[in-house]
């Protein structure tokens, strides 16, 4: 048995020996086959580089075996060892040597000297501390918030974010603008300023989003309907606001409807008037007014009720019972189309020319023409193989490829709600088997850059796929004079994850960089039963580079959005300690969220140091009663 004394004879030692002694020439022959690229890198990162090519032999490696003979000898299992492999593998040799009454002088030939787990921690502490700044010592993590379009006007926000400890605005370069962007940041530094607390920017580029295209506008149509109970009683009537097309008038209060109303003399309306019309479908219809203003009055109505523009209103006047006209319904927008989709249905993904349609029916329902909708970066079409599937709307509708053509590709609805999944204009699209030959630098993010290293403390990186994008960035950076601005690679779609050791070695070619896992996309990507693994590879990887990561998407959004929050996010929430900086989105109760993330991340800093639990003293223990 692997416990007994028989299994620390020379005999029973000697095959696990050199097993390790395999892995040790396995973690050199990788480091040897490198040694070009580490050449290249700054000696501040060679350490750094030489471990994570360590950690990669080994986990090319199924070590299980392994594991079942350490564990019962009270060894290390390996399982703790990511930041610094072969100092690991050393020592556990060293000990089976001594404990089997080996000769010790004999250890694998690795030079320079393996760092130690505390060199380990130092690297990865500067690592850190150069991205985002010293952590402030009442705090154990940082936290980094999305800012929304209003902080650009909302001081006093961004005031309360920084002292709630946010640590780490983003600022999401795929939306507003740099007058924005520029306020944001004005507003963070006088606070930052104020308060005595430090907080870091980061810039996201926007990069390479493929999203659907326009759809044909729906028709220009008003719809209101009352509340009704399961019997289909009315419960309550519907409120519609009407008012003089071309003022502003605001309804007192919620509406189920807003309609403009031209030729209108609204100082003639009185509170019980009623206005009587035919709506669109023909249906004659009353709406009893109950609020009467200068240009606008509110009414009720029991009766669903659907108005087009150029429909004629008539008032009957509550006082002598005289019906006359009132005006006609006014020019509205259309509302925005959608497409409804179904499993089985075909769709035609187009180019960025092509505007989305439904599907055409003859009077018999047989299929004329499939639904069709486009995407914004044409040049995907090209890489779109049969077989690929297509990703709308965060995953929630799939399609498989079944044909190929110029410009576009056909597609089959393989997942949608079985009644009918709505698709609309400006959806994600995700690619998950498709290889893009994409560069992950737009010419928006080009032009962008110039605001960024005049402002930003680092750079978010999107849609990176390849060491090319990497270096690409890099030295876009150089050319503008910003060699030293650190990198966070959003690790967002497959193409990135399967790459992710070449990643991280391009990126220890810069002074300072770090990883953000984008759940949402990655899970869209490769299934979300595979997110939990996924993100586990991520963080290990990482931290056999030294480098930090940004636990992202979706940490507390219930509680950011409702208030609320989930049990699932909670526990979420403090997975997420691992990482060296957890991102909020923005919400409504956003500060509420900066709240609890940070007492969740500072009660279980303790807990936890990466994946290794940290025993400290619970209690819990010491109240316990043994009776």
């Amino acid at each position: 048995m692997a416990g007994s004394s028989a299994s620390w004879t020379p005999q029973a030692v000697a095959p696990l020996l050199a097993r390790l002694a395999g892995l040790v020439e396995d973690m050199l022959a990788l480091e040897r086959q490198a040694a070009t690229l580490l050449a290249e890198l700054s000696p501040d990162h060679r350490e750094s580089a030489r471990n994570l090519l360590h950690y990669i032999a080994l986990r090319r490696q199924d070590l299980r075996g392994v594991q079942e003979e350490l564990i019962p000898r009270g060894l290390s299992s390996l399982g703790g060892c990511e930041a610094h492999v072969m100092a690991t593998l050393v020592a556990v040799m060293e000990v089976l040597r001594r404990l089997a009454g080996l000769p010790s002088d004999a250890p694998p030939v690795v030079s320079p000297q393996p760092l130690n787990a505390a060199h380990s921690r130092d690297l990865l502490a500067q690592s850190t501390e150069r991205l985002f700044g010293p952590c402030p010592a009442d705090q154990s993590a940082h936290i980094m918030v999305t800012m929304p379009s209003e902080a650009a006007g909302d001081r006093d926000l961004i005031a309360q974010l920084v002292a709630a400890g946010m640590n780490c605005m983003r600022v999401n370069c795929a939306h507003d603008d740099e007058v924005a962007w520029g306020q944001m940041i004005d507003h963070l530094r006088s606070v930052c300023l104020e308060q005595g607390r430090a907080c870091s920017v980061l810039m996201d580029l926007g990069g390479p989003k493929v999203r659907t295209g326009p759809i044909v506008p729906g028709p220009a149509v008003i719809k209101w309907s009352p509340a009704r109970d399961v019997s289909g009683e009315v419960e309550s009537p519907a409120r519609i606001w009407f008012h003089l097309a071309g003022t502003a008038a605001l309804p007192p209060g919620p509406v189920d409807a807003i309609v403009p109303v031209s030729d209108a003399d609204f100082e003639q309306w009185k509170t019980g008037d009623e206005l009587r019309f035919h709506d669109s479908r023909g249906r004659r219809r009353r709406v009893r007014i109950t609020l009467c203003c200068e240009t606008a009055a509110l009414g009720e109505s029991s009766s669903t009720a659907y108005l087009v523009p150029g429909l004629e209103l008539r008032r009957r006047d509550a006082e002598n019972r005289k019906t006359t006209a009132a005006g006609r319904v006014a020019e509205f927008p259309a509302r925005p189309s959608e497409l409804t989709l179904h499993p089985g249905d075909q769709l035609v993904l187009g180019d960025s020319e092509r505007i989305g349609s439904p599907a055409r029916y003859d009077t018999q329902g047989r299929l004329i023409a499939p639904a069709v909708i486009g995407c914004t970066l044409s040049s995907v079409l090209a890489d779109i193989a049969v077989g690929d599937r297509i990703q709308f709307d965060d995953g929630r509708i799939t399609a498989r490829t079944i044909a190929v053509r110029p410009g576009e590709a056909v597609l089959e609805i393989v997942a949608a709600a079985a009644t009918g999944s709505r698709l609309r204009a400006d959806k994600g699209i995700n690619l998950p088997d498709t290889h893009l030959h994409l560069t992950a630098l737009t010419d928006k993010d080009r032009r962008d850059l110039d605001f960024v290293v005049a402002h930003a403390d680092l750079v978010g990186y999107s849609f990176v796929r390849t060491a090319a994008d990497v270096r690409q960035l890099q030295q876009e950076l150089a050319d503008r004079g910003r060699p030293d601005l650190p990198i966070v690679l959003k690790i967002e779609n497959r193409q990135a994850f399967e790459s992710l050791p070449a990643l991280l070695l391009a990126s220890l070619r810069g002074s300072a960089s770090g990883v953000m896992i984008a759940r949402g996309d990655l899970a869209v990507e490769l299934g979300w039963e595979r997110l939990a693994e996924v993100q586990e590879e991520i963080l290990w990887m990482c931290e056999a580079a030294h480098l930090p990561v940004v636990w992202a998407t979706q940490v507390l959004e219930t509680l950011a959005k409702t208030g609320l929050p989930s049990r699932a996010e909670i526990t979420d929430a403090a997975m997420a300690v691992r990482a060296e900086c957890v991102m909020l989105n923005k919400g409504p109760h956003i500060l509420e969220a900066v709240r609890v993330l940070r007492d969740i991340l500072d009660r279980m800093r303790d807990h936890q140091m990466k994946k290794r639990p940290m025993l400290r003293r619970l209690q819990l223990a010491v109240d316990a009663l043994l009776t």
